[in-house]
């Protein structure tokens, strides 16, 4: 009986594998590193929309100014760039997600984003 328990042990000081702590650290190494990436993904879905609202205020006041320099007076409204040619779409429309949707003044033809500073 000694020997076949002596054999028994023997087979299983030859066998290798992974440790229950051994695998758990690797989860939760695993989990830190998944926490760390799920953060950082989501500031850049932020970025993208104030990088869009600037190229859309930015658009807005190229058209404007090229619309002052041939007509020699600011557009009434946005609608009025789109309709003359200077603009693709209206950037104010209600249609635009707020995030991206720019403002127009007409007294001086200044353009800024929604939230009124300009993104």
């Amino acid at each position: 009986m000694r020997a076949t328990l002596d054999r028994l042990q023997a087979a299983r000081r030859d066998q290798s594998g992974f440790t229950l702590i051994e695998l758990l650290i690797v989860i939760v190494i695993l989990g830190v590193l998944a926490a760390v990436v799920v953060f950082s993904v989501r500031g850049i879905n932020n970025n993208s929309t104030e990088a869009a609202c600037k190229a859309n205020v930015s658009t807005a006041e190229t058209a404007v100014e090229a619309f002052y320099a041939q007509k020699s007076r600011y557009p009434d409204d946005l609608g009025e760039a789109v309709t003359e040619g200077f603009l693709k779409s209206d950037p104010s429309d209600t249609d635009v997600d707020e995030a991206v949707r720019v403002v127009y003044a007409v007294a001086d033809g200044s353009v800024v984003g929604a939230n009124g500073d300009g993104c």
